[in-house]
């Protein structure tokens, strides 16, 4: 009887490192989120080829050509993943409005004293802020009452806690559900009615996928609801473009201005380490009525996101749209 070959140590590795890798990675071809541990790995799948690219030495180290063809075809897939996913709007109308949006979640409220002076430099037209608890909400109606006199917010502590601050008359409208706050409203940007709103869906804590999946379902059914109205949905949705929950909501004809500004990548999450290792779950999305100018991402004292900048160009008859599809 013969034996079978026993594998060496970097084998081993390579086997170790490239199943990891293609279990989330075959998440992200199937189209589906999966579960716990895949929807949090599937939030850093551009640096899942460090791990593949380790699998990758070690079975050259091991001569273990099978493996080696392995890695190569996982790599090229987390390459071809990398590559922007949605649709690039050209809106045919003539430009009737220009506006900055704003969006910082404040954690717990502990980035507002770092987020006031921003707004006083940059003056956001839109601003919404999450995880606003009372504090916050204070703070914000005390130091910025004359610069933005319309808002809509759910009171509340902690994470729950949000507020959209404007320069534009607002009227109230209905916002999303959800386990934190999400207020909506329309607002008249100079003539013209614009949706907006906020964006914090829950987690995708270990147990609690299928709430963070219910939420931006949720999300999308908003987007979705209305596709004659210009609109914008900002916040920190908890979800990047290589989430399946995320990228149907982009379906509905949304585009990501840090897209469309050329910071696709840019992490937003957490701060602390973005320059180095993160994942972009801040987002301000808008529908094809919308240009994009720019965009930028600013850290804030106090806070684990980075706040998103976004300069975008509110256009006029959109019956003519050219888009391409992105992957």
């Amino acid at each position: 009887m013969t034996e079978r070959p026993r594998r060496g140590p970097g084998t081993r590795c390579a086997v170790l490192l490239l199943t990891g890798v293609s279990l989330v990675l075959g998440c992200r071809m199937a189209g589906t989120d999966g579960v716990t541990p895949a929807p949090q790995l599937l939030a850093f799948l551009p640096w899942l080829i460090a791990p593949a690219g380790l699998g990758l030495l070690c079975a050259l180290l091991a001569r273990w050509w099978p493996g080696l063809v392995w890695a190569v075809a996982v790599l090229g897939l987390l390459a071809w993943y990398l590559d922007p996913y949605g649709k690039i709007h050209e809106p045919a109308g003539r430009p009737l409005a220009s506006l900055r949006v704003l969006t910082a979640n404040v954690e717990f409220g502990r980035g507002t004293p770092a987020l006031v002076p921003q707004l006083r430099r940059l003056h956001p037209d839109l601003v919404f802020v999450e995880e606003c608890e009372r504090t916050c909400r204070a703070t914000l109606d005390e130091e910025l009452a004359g610069a933005y006199p319309h808002r809509r917010a759910v009171a509340a502590d902690g994470s729950r806690g949000s507020l959209i601050l404007s320069r534009f008359p607002l009227r109230p409208a209905a916002g999303v559900p959800g386990t934190m706050g999400m207020p909506g409203a329309v607002a008249d940007v100079r003539g013209h009615a614009v949706r907006v709103q906020l964006a914090h869906p829950a987690p995708p804590l270990p147990g609690q996928i299928g709430l963070w999946k219910r939420e931006l379902g949720r999300l999308r059914a908003y987007a979705a609801g209305d596709t004659r109205t210009p609109a914008v949905l900002a916040g920190d949705f908890n979800a990047s473009q290589d989430h399946e929950a995320f990228r149907r909501i982009l379906d509905t004809g949304l585009t990501d201005a840090a897209r469309l500004a050329g910071h696709d990548r840019t992490p937003s999450w957490p701060s602390r380490t973005a320059s180095v290792i993160g994942t972009q779950i801040d987002h301000v999305l808008l529908t094809p009525d919308f240009s994009a100018d720019g965009a930028r991402f600013l850290r804030l004292t106090g806070t684990d996101h980075r706040a998103l900048v976004a300069d975008v160009t509110l256009h006029g008859s959109a019956g003519d749209r050219n888009a391409t599809r992105g992957r």
